[in-house]
């Protein structure tokens, strides 16, 4: 037989191959022609056979086996054939197989064709996903001893670094690119992603910060920044509330002809949404000649924070007439922007019809927000049946969120139910402290206060500190409770004296409740004077234009004090204060607050 004349014949076989006709019979006839032909015999063909073999709906019908047999029995079986059958099949989801796969290959036999740069990429993001973090940690292990010196290969590394960024792993990941002397564009993407992905406003504002200085170093690098770039910096805008640096990222995607496709307005409708610029964030919906789900749901979510929540229905409503598909977030931030605007007939409704109307199974962040919803509402009794009968054990958020209302309402005996199973659940959580805390203060049990912060100082449990963030001419200024490291503290702590003394005046009274210490009452009042959000104000009565909106971004809860007190703070200097915490905006104009106290 000629070996000229399948070679020649073999395009029509690889479009053969790719037909989406493709059934069981073809297939193997086809690869009986491969056999007879000798094409078999060659690697990129067979190459092209084991992706065949390996994609659905082939694959169903054969078995992945079938793929696997080819590949056994190839007469020239190398570690290219082996590569292309694991790329295909972790691609496809067929994470387990690909692992199989390797295992052989770690086998060593002498005609098994050994690992080498290019087997782990794939494998490495097959295991990105959650369930399949042990396998990616010990592909590590097992590249550094297989490869030894050849580790350092940019594309493992990339793998590598992208790998514990989805993980989580910040600080590996870091390490991992500033190993990279001259990192390409998706390297760079991968790290902005790592830290955009990491929340500034849970912990600390650095991961948001970071993302910033590290886009500084890649405007300087020979790569020039895509879509994908802008996204990260966008989402990092979003959680500093840096309103400048994200107008100059959204003038950016203009002036360089970047795609506002979904990814890119969704970044950019969440953070005009969170920088306190709702119109903005509106403006930008408004724009795009089409919408999926995605921007949908962070317009919903805007409107959300902002207490929005008729707005938020009627939006749900057009999203759902405009065949728009909705996920179970869209549900999320549905029945979040009810339990904010106390619209508990309607979000109770969105609960009860979810699996009905929407094909989603309720999740336990959906059960979360019924919980929320009859909290706030002070319906607890029934919030806390309902945590006893769905289908999940309740996680610490359920217990904190009932906990909190437990607090507003007044329901000691269920608050001391809902700390006792926080405490088994999260035993060395700081804020689970403060939470008990709060109670005995509020009942005045000051001896049980004191023998909580004693088990925190035993344990070496520390609170996270309250910071505020105010962006002032593109720079940002970070305060902590009583915080006199800034260059103009002097003149900071002048204008708080001066807040205080115009406070008196208009008759507040400091809600000393607030200070969970037994100490004289007139030093829980200079307490309550000192929290970071009273230092960014005063900072940003001193430094900004008399007619700017003040934009204060807090990493945790605003307490009542604060908040009464900034409305008049408003009224007196006569500005816009807008005021975002852990939970959502409140907004501070004239005499009036644009936000529901309920949802502190």
């Amino acid at each position: 037989m000629k070996r000229s004349q399948p070679i020649c014949h073999h395009p029509i076989l690889l479009l053969l191959l790719e037909a989406k006709t493709q059934t069981p019979a073809t297939f193997k006839q086809i690869h009986a022609r491969f056999i007879t032909s000798g094409l078999a015999l060659h690697t990129y063909p067979l190459s092209r056979l084991l992706v065949a073999a390996s994609l659905p709906p082939l694959s169903s019908a054969l078995g992945l086996s079938h793929a696997a047999a080819i590949l056994r029995r190839a007469t020239r079986p190398s570690v290219f054939l082996a590569n292309t059958l694991l790329s295909s099949l972790a691609a496809h989801g067929h994470t387990h197989l690909a692992l199989s796969l390797y295992s052989e290959l770690l086998l060593r036999r002498p005609d098994t064709p050994k690992p080498n740069n290019h087997t782990y990429p794939s494998l490495l993001k097959a295991c990105s996903h959650p369930p399949w973090h042990p396998h990616g940690l010990a592909l590590h292990a097992h590249l550094i001893k297989c490869l030894g010196g050849a580790a350092v290969d940019p594309f493992v590394r990339a793998a590598l670094l992208s790998f514990y960024s989805k993980c989580g792993k910040l600080a590996i990941c870091r390490q991992l690119f500033d190993q990279i002397s001259q990192p390409d564009l998706p390297t760079w993407n991968c790290i902005l992603a790592a830290y955009a992905r990491c929340p500034s406003d849970a912990e600390s504002n650095g991961s948001g910060m970071e993302t910033l200085f590290l886009f500084q170093r890649l405007q300087l690098s020979s790569n020039r920044p895509n879509e994908i770039s802008l996204v990260a910096l966008i989402s990092a805008c979003g959680d500093l509330g840096a309103l400048s640096q994200g107008l100059w990222a959204h003038a950016y995607v203009e002036r360089n002809d970047l795609v506002v496709n979904f990814f890119v307005a969704t970044a950019l409708i969440d953070m005009y949404s969170k920088c306190g610029r709702l119109d903005l964030a509106e403006q930008v919906f408004a724009g795009l000649p089409e919408k999926d789900t995605h921007c949908y749901n962070a317009m919903i979510r805007g409107l959300a924070i902002h207490g929005h929540g008729r707005h938020v229905i009627g939006l749900f409503d057009k999203m759902r007439s405009e065949g728009v598909a909705v996920d179970d977030v869209t549900l999320v931030v549905m029945m979040s922007a009810c339990a904010h605007a106390g619209l508990v007939d309607e979000g109770r409704r969105c609960f009860d019809r979810m699996q009905m109307d929407f094909g989603i199974v309720p999740k336990i962040e959906h059960y979360g927000c019924l919980l929320d919803l009859l909290g706030r509402a002070g319906q607890l009794e029934e919030a806390e049946e309902v945590m006893w009968r769905m289908p999940m054990k309740p996680n610490a958020v359920m217990y904190r969120t009932l906990l909190v209302a437990c607090r507003i309402h007044n329901k000691s005996e269920m608050g001391e139910r809902m700390i006792e199973n926080l405490m088994q659940l999260e035993p060395e959580h700081g804020g689970n402290y403060v939470l008990l805390s709060n109670m005995y203060a509020d009942a005045d049990r000051w001896d049980d206060v004191r023998r909580v912060r004693k088990v925190m100082k035993d344990k070496g449990i520390d609170k996270n500190p309250g910071s505020s963030l105010v962006e002032i001419d593109g720079a940002m200024h970070e305060f902590l409770m009583g915080d006199k490291t800034h260059p103009h503290s002097k003149e900071i702590y002048s204008m708080l004296d001066e807040m205080d003394k115009k406070l008196h005046e208009c008759g507040h009274r400091p809600s000393t409740k607030e200070v969970l210490f037994d100490v004289e009452e007139e030093d829980k009042e200079d307490a309550l004077s000192y929290h970071s959000e009273r230092l960014a104000i005063a900072f940003s009565l001193l430094a900004s234009g008399s007619s700017a909106p003040i934009r204060v971004i807090k990493n945790l809860r605003v307490c009542g004090d604060c908040h009464s007190a900034t409305k008049l703070i408003s009224w007196i200097y006569r500005r816009e204060i807008i005021m975002r915490d852990r939970n959502r905006f409140h907004h501070f104009k004239d005499d009036s607050i644009m936000c529901n106290l309920g949802g502190l």
